[in-house]
């Protein structure tokens, strides 16, 4: 038998509302109690005291339609009865204001309630008080803040959402400016928030709601043709839904047939991707779902459905078998309908389709244990998300970057890929297999060198296709290259690779750091107090130290020296004050020798030999080489960046900044060859290019980059920049000499800034 379910003719769910109460209905407690009904006498009594609280405390508040106020929160407790959230969540909606609007403390709260009721509105006050501006860096620290709210306690979002879709409901009597911005955030926030929590009703109404705002034009015009659209397909999609009731009941399966309408924003969306410029040319804005009472019957309907219409090829998906990240279960199929329309039909269970709509909210509303089992898939999936939040969070303490990976992990459109042993992994669209890696363990993906797919070689940057078996090359000395970052696409793995450099990056700035300070120490006559003293005198002075700097201890001031974020010659004379009172006193002759020896810009010396990492840079503009004279400029944050002593940049900075100037020094035995910059001018000719390589070979150097005008074929001369690997200035000297013999080569010389 098959059971019919268009009565309501194609209109959205969730969008069709009953006539509006009054606003003195819309006010009372009245307007919830019929949503109650899940709840116990008792939990409903708790809800109603939250009600008189609610109601009491915005007592002569008005809404901006000029309303009472308390009309937003009845709603925003309504909506979360739909989703069946416990009462504690309820009384937390109907109270979500009450503390920053109203003065009530948190305190009041868990007299009055209690602790989890009081923590759900704390935690809603907080995101409240954190409003959005258009300074990313707030933006982004208010976005960290609301989703690790969200990671300890899931009501704290859903009432969030709700609160967000009435507030979005009404905002009709707002400026439109605001709106707009209001509309912008919640497209590019809270949809797909709840599109990731598998809200799909709530997230097509947040989208389409701010599509209204932020584009009301297009929003009233598409909206018209669906409306006329409607009434001129009537007759077409009756008779596709009784073919389709016609083919369920010859097979004998007992299946719910729900039509389905596009969204306006989906549809503006496809005219956007597919480049239509007309409605007209729209034909799949209606589809249909099937639902059945069991997993094995989706199948079953589904080939009814090849069996009555010619399926379109490549057009099937199975998320049954292999579910989204948000815990969403069905099988979608585009079938060739009557007059060659495309028609979109969706293949589910009801419990599949509790959770679809519902998504993480349907935890709430099956209380039966079969049920529940099945609904806490959504759960369970994110949960795994949220988790990787919190990971993400323990890594990423900028604000900007944290928002950057949940960006990314807000859109999962996902591929389906295999491991080795035929475990499934869900990935981003476009990642590679550095992003498998990562997804399997961190360790993995530190250690990664390589990658098969479906067992033959691949780059670590190619992207992987539904499908693929992957397979990782590990080596135990391999550790992650910052090249990565360019196209990994997972926020996991994105972390995981900034976490590591950043790490190794402090411990380069903590050894810069120390050698820093112990040299401008010797400048006062002192030692270092021992760093293993985690107990004596020693500890205590650099406890007092890192509070005077403003430092967390004594690894993160050395390490801020090491950045430039501290100027160690400051830093000393603190430490020598400190020592003093301790009763060390200056070293005599030490004092001596390190004043004498010292030079005006001798603020502790460095040695260089070509390992240092990320801490110490040389400086692009002058590129200094062995054999240079060189010093160092602290810059803030940026580490020690190594520029030649007649370089123009560095001379400007030296008389804006001496005192971020330190002596620095090659070391006489290096570890690898350094880049310089030189141009040549040369005669025009074939084979120039050629001569250029066979005369810098010759030297036994090397060419890393090369660079010529774009006009360069046209004209009679030529100049050509090169970057080339040398050990030193003697064999720089030898590299320039042997190209001048060059046939073609009229002048060389080396770029200095």
């Amino acid at each position: 038998m098959v059971q019919r379910s268009l009565t309501a003719w194609f209109t959205l769910p969730g969008l069709r509302q009953p006539s509006p109460p009054t606003p003195a209905e819309a006010a009372s407690f009245d307007a919830l109690a019929p949503k109650l009904g899940y709840l116990s006498k008792a939990e409903i009594k708790r809800v109603r005291d939250a009600y008189r609280f609610a109601d009491e405390a915005h007592l002569g508040q008005k809404r901006a339609t000029g309303e009472p106020y308390i009309t937003h929160p009845i709603a925003v407790a309504g909506i979360c009865a739909e989703w069946r959230l416990d009462a504690q969540a309820l009384m937390a909606a109907l109270m979500h204001d009450v503390v920053e609007d109203c003065g009530i403390s948190k305190a009041e709260l868990i007299e009055k309630f209690d602790a989890t009721t009081a923590d759900l509105v704390d935690g809603l006050t907080k995101l409240d008080k954190l409003q959005f501006s258009t300074k990313e860096e707030s933006q982004a620290e208010s976005f960290r803040k609301m989703l690790l709210a969200m990671a300890r306690d899931l009501r704290v979002i859903l009432i969030k959402l709700a609160d967000r879709l009435h507030n979005m409901r009404t905002m009709g009597a707002m400026a439109p400016h605001k709106a707009r911005r209001i509309a912008r955030e919640t497209f590019d926030i809270y949809a797909p928030i709840a599109h990731r929590l598998g809200l799909n009703q709530t997230f097509r109404e947040l989208q389409d709601l701010s599509f209204q705002y932020f584009h009301p034009w297009r929003h009233a015009a598409l909206s018209k043709a669906v409306a006329k659209a409607r009434g001129n397909r009537r007759d077409l999609v009756s008779r596709i839904e009784g073919e389709i009731r016609a083919a369920f009941a010859k097979a004998g399966l007992r299946v719910q047939v729900q039509g389905r309408e596009k969204t306006v924003h989906s549809i503006y969306k496809k005219m956007r991707e597919k480049g239509l410029m007309s409605f007209a040319q729209v034909s799949d804005i209606f589809g249909f779902r099937i639902l059945t009472e069991a997993p094995l019957q989706c199948y079953t309907a589904l080939g009814v459905l090849h069996q009555l219409y010619k399926p379109q090829a490549g057009r099937f998906k199975d998320y049954i078998a292999n579910p989204k990240d948000n815990g969403y279960q069905s099988l979608h199929t585009t079938l060739m309908g009557p007059l060659g329309t495309p028609l979109e039909c969706q293949v589910r269970t009801e419990g599949m389709h509790q959770i679809a709509e519902q998504g993480v909210a349907a935890h709430w509303i099956y209380k039966s244990r079969s049920k529940q089992a099945s609904a806490l898939v959504a759960q369970q999936a994110n949960a795994r998300w949220l988790q990787s939040l919190i990971d993400i969070q323990d890594e990423t303490r900028d604000a900007n970057e944290f928002l950057e990976h949940v960006k990314i992990d807000l859109f999962p459109d996902s591929i389906y890929v295999f491991t080795p042993k035929s475990k499934i992994m869900a990935l981003p669209k476009g990642a590679t297999p550095v992003d498998f890696a990562y997804a399997i363990h961190s360790d993995v993906g530190d250690h990664c060198v390589a990658a098969q797919v479906n067992g033959e070689a691949v780059p670590l940057r190619a992207e992987l296709k539904s499908g693929d078996i992957v397979e990782i090359v590990t080596a135990p000395g391999a550790s992650p290259n910052p090249a990565w970052l360019a196209f990994v696409r997972t926020g996991r793995a994105r972390s995981k690779i900034r976490h590591y450099l950043r790490d190794l990056e402090q411990e380069e700035s903590h050894e810069l750091g120390e050698k820093m300070l112990a040299q401008a120490m010797r400048l006062e006559g002192l030692g270092l107090p021992s760093l293993e003293d985690d107990d004596g005198p020693a500890a205590l002075i650099w406890q007092e130290l890192a509070t005077w700097a403003g430092s967390a201890g004594a690894d993160q001031l050395l390490v801020d020296i090491g950045a430039g974020r501290k100027i160690a010659a400051i830093i000393a004379k603190k430490l020598a004050r400190l020592m003093a009172e301790q009763g060390q006193k200056p070293d005599a002759l030490a004092l001596t020798l390190g004043r004498f020896t010292a030079t005006p810009v001798d603020r502790g010396s460095v040695t260089i030999d070509g390992s240092e990492g990320a801490s110490v840079q040389l400086a692009g503009c002058c590129r200094p080489i062995p054999g240079d004279e060189v010093r160092g400029y602290l810059g803030r944050g940026e580490g020690l960046v190594v520029h030649t002593c007649d370089c123009q940049v560095g001379r400007r900075l030296f008389q804006r900044d001496s005192e971020h100037w330190i002596q620095v020094e090659w070391a006489d035995e290096l570890t690898r060859s350094f880049e310089a910059g030189i141009t040549l001018l040369l005669a025009n000719g074939k084979g120039v290019l050629a001569q250029v390589a066979q005369a810098v070979a010759q030297a036994e150097a090397d060419i890393t980059h090369i660079a010529m005008g774009d006009e360069a074929a046209l004209r009679e001369t030529a100049e050509m920049s090169l970057l080339i690997a040398v050990r030193d200035r003697q064999h720089l000297a030898d590299v320039l000499r042997v190209l001048r013999r060059a046939p073609a080569v009229q002048r060389v010389w080396r770029n200095k800034a």
